[in-house]
């Protein structure tokens, strides 16, 4: 699933080529598309695109009276559309914009369209009166961004909250903006096990896991600022993630993992657990 660095990135790229344009159109495509009905989407046609923002993992169309909100999950992409056909493969949704002439004297009739991969069907948009967006669904219940979290503020978060680290890290409502992969490198580069609770690491541990959040935040969002388009998972540089049995980049220690509520956890034991490997399930005593 894409994380805040590819979120971010992809904002930019939509809103350097789409902002000003008039939105004239939108039609889901899925009926599961459109994750909300009020405001309608038709409160924002006739409105410029005034940017393509971001909260958390949530791309963020803003128009004057209505944004839409929308989420990726798995598979999707939000990508320009410049064949517009009927029945595009994948197609979920579609935002048609006014034409504009091009400075070659071409027309511009480019839309943008949401599409998803596979069966599951679960990427969406939400239209959200957008000077309500703080304080609506599915915006509501997020936590503070991970670009921009400070060491006190993660430190409250860790003492209010007893949680395992890397849960803590990928769960939207205490961070927002941090998936899988991202939480793999982050326990790695703060040093601490991914199963640490985060009630013990206390304010000295809260201060090293914001500085590898913003770290590892920053190195993805430069990497991705020089594609072109969005990465896949496959190309997003990692040191742990999906790195199972390679050698671990800054002690050659064997890269381990542990499978955790459904997800594979990477961690370098030398570099994590005092070289201890962990139990591939949760009553491991170094899980604690």
């Amino acid at each position: 699933m894409p994380e805040m660095p590819e979120i971010q990135a992809h904002a930019e790229r939509l809103t350097e080529q789409f902002s000003g344009r008039v939105l004239t159109g939108f039609t889901p495509l899925n009926f599961t598309a459109l994750k909300t009905a009020v405001p309608p989407p038709s409160d924002a046609f006739g409105s410029p695109l005034v940017e393509v923002g971001r909260r958390g993992k949530y791309l963020l169309l803003r128009f004057e009276p209505v944004t839409f909100v929308v989420h990726l999950m798995q598979g999707g992409r939000l990508v320009p559309d410049e064949k517009r056909s009927a029945k595009p493969r994948g197609g979920q949704a579609r935002f048609v914009f006014e034409p504009v002439e091009r400075d070659d004297g071409s027309i511009d009739e480019t839309a943008l369209l949401l599409t998803e991969q596979g069966k599951e069907r679960r990427a969406g948009v939400w239209c959200v009166p957008t000077d309500q967006l703080s304080t609506t669904a599915p915006l509501d219940k997020l936590g503070p961004e991970a670009a921009t979290i400070g060491d006190t503020e993660l430190a409250e978060l860790f003492a209010a909250n007893s949680m395992r680290v890397h849960g803590f890290l990928r769960d939207q409502r205490m961070i927002a903006g941090i998936g899988r992969r991202l939480a793999n490198e982050v326990c790695h580069r703060a040093r601490v096990s991914p199963f640490a609770n985060t009630r013990k690491l206390g304010a000295d541990g809260a201060a090293t896991v914001a500085a590898a959040i913003r770290s590892c935040v920053d190195e993805g969002l430069t990497e991705e600022r020089a594609r072109a388009d969005m990465s896949s998972s496959k190309d997003r540089p990692s040191a742990m993630h999906s790195r199972t049995g390679d050698p671990c980049p800054d002690c050659s220690d064997t890269v381990r993992a542990v499978v955790y509520s459904g997800y594979t956890v990477n961690y370098c034991p030398t570099c994590q657990t005092g070289g201890k490997v962990l139990a591939d399930n949760t009553t491991s005593k170094f899980l604690k």
